[in-house]
């Protein structure tokens, strides 16, 4: 099992200074680990999962000085080279790293698997991006749709973003 508390310290450490890429990975976990354990994964699944969470972003920085762009599908480029020395100072397994490395090279190609592992990190990154990219219902309406197929993943977007709007 990878240890994640590591993992997540790695992550951090690469990222540093950039706060913001720090907070986004750390809600994307969150919610991975939430939807995860509601959807019943096993452990091993929902290590793999927590610890791609960690690394699915870790190519942004890379991206930015390849391809001065930190779109989806450079971050998909660069970040698996980019994880796989932190998965190997935290001792992953070739098949968890193998596993890790095909989520973060799809995490923006939302039609690339029905694996519930890889809907989940589609969702909570949904979930996040929505908030801090202040996404309108519509768009969230369709992730809905098109995106989004766990109960827990569905139930956390109704409430966040499709119930109506908090009035004190």
């Amino acid at each position: 099992m990878i240890d994640i508390a590591k993992l997540t310290e790695l992550a951090i450490a690469y990222d540093a200074g950039d706060p913001r890429r720090v907070q986004h990975l750390m809600k994307v976990y969150a919610f991975c680990r939430l939807i995860g354990q509601s959807e019943g994964l096993d452990a091993q699944t929902q290590n793999t999962l927590e610890a791609a969470a960690i690394l699915h972003d870790i190519g942004i920085h890379e991206a930015e000085r390849k391809h001065s762009s930190s779109a989806g599908k450079w971050q998909e480029v660069e970040g698996p080279a980019v994880a796989a020395p932190l998965l190997e100072q935290v001792g992953a397994d070739p098949a968890a790293c193998e596993r890790i490395f095909w989520l973060i090279a799809h995490h923006h190609t939302y039609t690339a698997s029905e694996d519930k592992d890889f809907r989940i990190l589609l969702e909570a990154d949904f979930l996040v991006n929505a908030y801090e990219d202040a996404l309108p219902p519509e768009a969230c309406r369709t992730a809905d749709e098109r995106v989004f197929r766990t109960r827990t993943g569905r139930l956390y977007l109704q409430n966040l973003y499709l119930a109506p709007l908090y009035q004190p």
